[in-house]
């Protein structure tokens, strides 16, 4: 298997999509993160994944990893009440638990997802400590984990307390088959936790510690091995899942079709630098949404009209001495020669667009303006690139609307087209998240477009520089309802650190003013 990172930007768009779908919500967002285990947060309608590169195998095989934790997640989000976090006794177990649960509820609707779960499976007992690395009662608490999760111990444990786990495994599962059956949900799953506490003899407060693979991330298996572990999952699953052919789970063939044209993509929109360039930036999903409505037409083929001798590459320009002679010019008291001029935009620009809830009142001729401005840059071929941020549950979100690497069309736009204007403008922690981003790409100017003061100034110069320190040419765009005010807040933005600020009024004229401070 070839190895290729796949950008985070694609898995986003995926996971988002493939989540939607499996949980039947379709306002579920994905985050990429390396800072925390897979888990969902139901309150914020929230999936955090753990990245490919933290995982055990191949590429394909982190990538089945990937999509299967997925599944599972998008079956805690329709069938979890809650979701408690596995940092003690009581949370481990019954999240062990509901993973049961939600797994046979979930292969009733998605027949075709039990090869996959096998082959999690395989990893996920991979992935799990020896018993001898784990101390104190959390290795009672391990043990029954496995023995529950994959009927099979990583190493000895003393026998009374095997007998023990035997016991309270066996009860987990009479009670999640019961659950199943009667349809009772998480409540009633998590009523039956504290028996099984009792049989492992153990507090419900236990701290259980985080448990890490003892293999390095991103080493493979050999096939020898995965093939060896495979067959014992398939053996203790079989009363399960029926009769398992390790081969074809290890082939992967329903899945392969899916990770080749995510590969094919990740080739055609390669880029040096970053690879995972949208950690902790979302990407907005693109499902229902009517992007015509911030459609100018008369505005983009003005503008497209205005710089058609951009696209071409020339401009003919009358000078004192040049390669042809006009007569009418000539007789007409003007400069009598004529001379095209090469015109090009070689800038590389990244635009951030605020998208506080000051602008709302405004925000489809806002959106009408950015994307009008989107428009004629790709139509001149500008290497640019779109960030908006705005606040979700009282947090700040950071949008990718068009990476440097995707063309602006239809689906960028609709990216554009359903972000809500709200929240303050937390310019700095917006700046802090894009800097790695920033860093990577060095792109010529990173022109920020704003109607508000930024909640911290301070923070926002110290960021302003360090983006200068990197050759990167800070400019914003002040945005007011009238001339007053915009030249106002383009003022106060200079106190900044901006090397050029420009005010604006109108928001027609955005356009015109971003191109304008191109370099030509």
């Amino acid at each position: 298997m070839q190895e290729i990172q796949l950008q985070t930007d694609s898995l986003v768009e995926i996971a988002t999509f493939l989540v939607r779908r499996w949980s039947e919500k379709d306002n579920i967002v994905v985050e990429i993160s390396d800072k925390t285990e897979t888990k969902t947060r139901l309150k914020e309608n929230k999936v955090i994944l753990t990245p490919l590169e933290k995982r055990i195998g191949n590429d394909f095989e982190k990538y089945r990893q990937f999509r299967t934790s997925l599944w599972y997640e998008g079956m805690r989000i329709k069938y979890c009440k809650k979701i408690l976090s596995d940092d003690h006794a009581f949370g481990f177990i019954l999240n062990a638990m509901e993973t049961q649960r939600i797994e046979q509820l979930g292969r009733k609707i998605w027949k075709g997802m039990d090869e996959e779960i096998i082959f999690n499976y395989t990893h996920m007992l991979v992935a799990r400590p020896q018993l001898h690395t784990v101390y104190g009662k959390a290795r009672i608490v391990e043990a029954f984990y496995q023995y529950f999760m994959f009927s099979v111990l990583k190493g000895e444990i003393q026998s009374s307390n095997f007998e023990k786990i035997k016991k309270a495994s066996a009860f987990a599962k009479s009670v999640v088959s019961q659950a199943v059956k009667e349809k009772q949900g998480t409540g009633w799953v998590g009523k039956n936790v504290t028996e099984i506490i009792k049989i492992l003899d153990i507090d419900s407060l236990l701290t259980i510690p985080i448990s890490l693979p003892f293999m390095k991330a991103g080493m493979a298996l050999s096939e020898e091995e995965l093939l060896k572990t495979l067959k014992v999952i398939s053996k203790n699953k079989e009363g399960d899942f029926g009769k398992i052919d390790p081969a074809s789970v290890i082939r992967g063939d329903d899945v392969y079709d899916e990770y080749k044209v995510l590969v094919d993509e990740n080739k055609k929109n390669e880029n040096k630098g970053l690879a995972t360039e949208t950690i902790g930036i979302q990407i907005p999903s693109t499902r229902n949404i009517d992007e015509t409505i911030i459609y100018d037409m008369s505005l983009i083929n003005g503008l497209k009209t205005k710089f058609k001798e951009w696209k071409t590459g020339w401009k003919e320009q009358h000078l004192i001495s040049g390669d042809e002679f006009d007569e009418e010019g000539y007789i007409e008291g003007g400069k009598p020669f004529f001379t095209d001029i090469k015109k090009s935009i070689k800038t590389k620009i990244v635009i951030l667009l605020d998208h506080s809830s000051s602008i709302a009142s405004d925000a489809i001729e806002y959106k009408k303006a950015t994307l009008a401005l989107c428009e004629v840059l790709s139509f001149l071929k500008v290497k640019f690139a779109v960030y908006a941020f705005s606040t979700e549950n009282r947090s700040m979100v950071c949008w990718s609307i068009k990476p440097e690497n995707v063309k602006w069309n239809s689906i960028t736009a609709k990216r554009l087209a359903q972000i809500v204007a709200n929240g303050s403008t937390p310019l700095a922690e917006v700046y802090d998240k894009m800097f790695p981003i920033l860093q990577s790409k060095r792109p010529d100017i990173f022109l920020t477009l704003t109607d508000g003061e930024p909640s911290d100034p301070d923070a926002v110069r110290n960021m302003t520089k360090s983006f200068k320190n990197l050759g990167i040419s800070m400019v914003a765009l002040g945005l007011g309802p009238n001339t007053v005010r915009a030249t106002t807040i383009a003022n106060n933005l200079r106190h900044l650190g901006y090397e050029k600020t420009v005010a604006v009024s109108r928001l027609k004229d955005i356009p015109n003013k971003v191109i304008s401070i191109l370099d030509v």
